[in-house]
């Protein structure tokens, strides 16, 4: 056994043992909410549906996202909705640095720093200059505030960094309306937006989402072609794909009060392991007393020990893990940790998505 396995191993015992005894070694914390730009894909939301296999591995075919992903990790790319800055305050042009505003200024808890790269091989959706659109924002945990739409000038070039100079701001919408659940793939704000006219070629429409609850912002970059284009998104696994209908009548809108999410991270790695965490989040106006989380490991992995939390495994491999007493309520727009060591073959990450389940 390698000195490192038996650090990372003597951590977990550690955590295990003050688990027992009703303490734990990773306290409650302030929530961050988290979205990006799901139509027109942003190049974290595109990159990560171009790399996730059924397995849980993320092995992606675009030149783009691969250099992402060795570049900054594959905690990042997993965490695709948490491209954020949680003192922005509405902050914008003289705070986000030019060259890194698909990064949210470098700022985020995660490295994105790798998806302000300047290259033309990002995936693209493919747009009508003049049409109007249906723009999806992921509601990964769903708030109030503005949501800024800007889209480059005519004659910026996508192997060109990004910098506000190179922005028009187009559109700005408050509290727009809400499709599907709150902490799920497919759940997203909604509302139109009418492309600027006159325009052919490569472009970026960056979005920055304004929370008027709090001080944190989200930053998403979407690379687009105006080419006579609806909505295809070329440049990921299986060629293309085609944007699905929105329904003739849109749900009612949830009430913007947050809800229970999951964030998955693989804290340290080794042959044969690794060691993993979930931070669980509380994004109510109310304490969650009680919490579970749900997720079914990658194909050749094994949750071997958990803290922090009660684990229970199905049939199929699906692990749920539920609250110890010690951390049974999470505070309103707070969040609790658990860790686990696993067995792996190299499928470090979850076969599909973390999610958060009734207790």
């Amino acid at each position: 056994m390698s000195l490192r396995t038996k650090l990372v191993s003597l951590g977990a015992v550690m955590a295990a043992l003050l688990g027992a005894l009703g303490l734990t070694i990773l306290g409650q914390d302030k929530a961050e909410a988290h979205g990006v730009a799901m139509m027109p894909g942003s190049r974290t939301y595109l990159c990560q549906l171009d790399a996730i296999t059924g397995t849980g591995a993320l092995d992606p075919t675009n030149p783009a996202c691969r250099a992402a992903l060795n570049q900054s990790g594959a905690t990042a790319l997993y965490n695709w909705f948490a491209v954020l800055d949680s003192n922005a305050g509405g902050r914008g042009a003289g705070y986000v640095p030019d060259g890194k505003l698909c990064s949210a200024g470098d700022r985020s808890p995660y490295d994105f720093a790798a998806y302000n790269a300047a290259r033309a091989d990002w995936p693209r959706t493919h747009l009508t200059s003049g049409a109007t659109m249906r723009v999806k924002y992921s509601n990964w945990a769903a708030h109030p505030g503005d949501f800024r739409v800007y889209v480059s000038k005519p004659g910026w070039s996508p192997t060109s960094s990004l910098g506000w100079g190179d922005l028009d701001l187009v559109q700005t919408v408050t509290n727009p309306s809400q499709q599907g659940s709150a902490g799920t793939n497919g759940g997203h704000y909604y509302w139109d937006l009418r492309l600027p006219s006159g325009r052919s070629g490569n472009a970026v429409i960056f979005i920055q989402w304004v929370r008027s609850d709090s001080q944190e912002n989200f930053f998403s970059c979407s690379d687009v072609v105006f080419d006579g284009g609806n909505g295809e998104v070329t440049g990921i696994r299986d060629g293309s794909s085609t944007p699905t209908p929105e329904p003739t009548t849109p749900a009612p809108d949830p009430t913007h009060t947050g809800s229970c999410m999951a964030v998955y991270e693989v804290v340290n790695s080794w042959s044969g392991g690794f060691q993993g965490s979930v931070q669980v989040m509380n994004h109510g106006t109310q304490p969650l007393d009680g919490w579970a989380v749900r997720w079914k490991p990658g194909t050749g992995t094994k949750i071997n020990s958990v803290w922090n939390g009660s684990m229970s495994t199905a049939s199929d491999g699906t692990v749920t893990v539920r609250n110890a007493d010690h951390n049974r309520t999470v505070a309103a727009d707070g969040s609790t940790t658990l860790g686990f060591t696993a067995s792996s073959t190299g499928n470090d990450l979850p076969a599909g998505s973390i999610v958060c389940v009734d207790p």
